[in-house]
């Protein structure tokens, strides 16, 4: 599994990072979708190996601009360069406002369906190609909600041992039975696909947060969780001091949370753009630094155009 950051910080822009967009995928899938889509987002997508043909859902966590300003753009772009396959997009109902308003205005036609699911009513998981996705309610001045991705397909191992007990020789019959299929031999014989595979690996699930000042919210959908891609806007000394209205959590906050659950692995971003990539404090190595002294997991600070793989086993790792 794939986590691709398109855009680390938040509110505006800076000259190493752009606001909010992150895309998943399966590492050898071409589908993938998209959480948030602030502004400049799809000039971020022509950095990647990502492509708009192939992007099968779109994921708003709330309505603030630095999360949804680049979707317009984007969905004009995607139909100029001859999409047709319908499009998934799961957001709070003033995004499909705010869509089909742009698209009038400026006389915008797509080539292909857009298929709006409202985060406020998406009580069931919405399947893709790959994933299982859940809403999970947030803590922020605007409704806002986390996505919970869980894959779908797990390869599991053919029984070797049993197969060569039972005479099966290796060839056709066991590429189709470790794809699942049952096989029926010529002696009439019909041997069951799942009476041959082992038991299947645990599905990863990696939670991508919009903005939020409770990360004990996700509490409810720790079990099984691999990585937590959470807000970290501020540290704490300066969240104490920008007060409690924008409603954002500190890196002391999200790793605490992280650290209570056991969790593997966590990847911060969404960082105030008061804090500078390197240089004098305030700078995004003090969030890093806050972070260590509350979680003992894999920490990360993300950077835009950061691609980190999750292997089988659990463990994140930056390409």
């Amino acid at each position: 599994m794939q986590i691709i950051f398109l855009g680390t910080s938040s509110g505006t822009p800076t000259k190493t990072r752009n606001v909010s967009a992150t895309g998943i995928r399966c590492n050898d899938k071409k589908s993938w979708c998209l959480v948030d889509c602030g502004e400049g987002t799809q000039h971020r997508i022509l950095h990647t190996r990502l492509g708009l043909q192939h992007l099968e859902a779109i994921l708003i966590t709330h309505v603030h601009g630095d999360h949804c300003f680049g979707l317009p753009g984007l969905l004009a772009s995607a139909s100029l360069i001859g999409r047709t396959e319908p499009l998934t997009i799961i957001a709070p109902a003033g995004i499909r406002e705010f869509v089909e308003m742009t698209q009038r205005i400026s006389e915008t036609r797509l080539n292909f369906e857009i298929r709006f699911i409202d985060t406020s009513e998406c009580s069931d998981p919405v399947l893709t190609s790959d994933f299982s996705i859940q809403v999970a309610a947030l803590s922020h001045r605007v409704p806002s909600c986390a996505f919970v991705f869980e894959e779908l397909h797990i390869n599991r191992a053919l029984n070797i041992s049993k197969l060569k007990e039972e005479g099966i020789d290796a060839g056709p019959v066991w590429g189709k039975l470790q794809k699942g299929i049952d096989v029926s031999l010529a002696s009439g014989e019909v041997l069951n696909a799942n009476d041959f595979l082992l038991e299947s690996e645990k599905p990863r699930k990696v939670i991508i947060s919009g903005d939020n000042d409770r990360p004990e919210l996700l509490q409810n959908y720790a079990s099984g969780l691999d990585v937590l891609v959470h807000e970290a806007t501020y540290t704490h000394d300066i969240a104490q001091k920008v007060g409690p209205q924008p409603m954002h959590s500190s890196a002391r906050s999200v790793a605490q949370f992280a650290e209570s659950i056991q969790l593997k692995n966590l990847v911060l971003t969404h960082f105030s753009a008061r804090y500078r990539d390197q240089g004098e404090s305030p700078a995004i190595s003090d969030i890093d630094t806050e972070a260590r002294e509350h979680y003992k997991g894999r920490l990360f600070m993300a950077n835009d155009l950061d691609v980190f793989d999750l292997d089988k086993q659990g463990e994140l790792k930056l390409s």
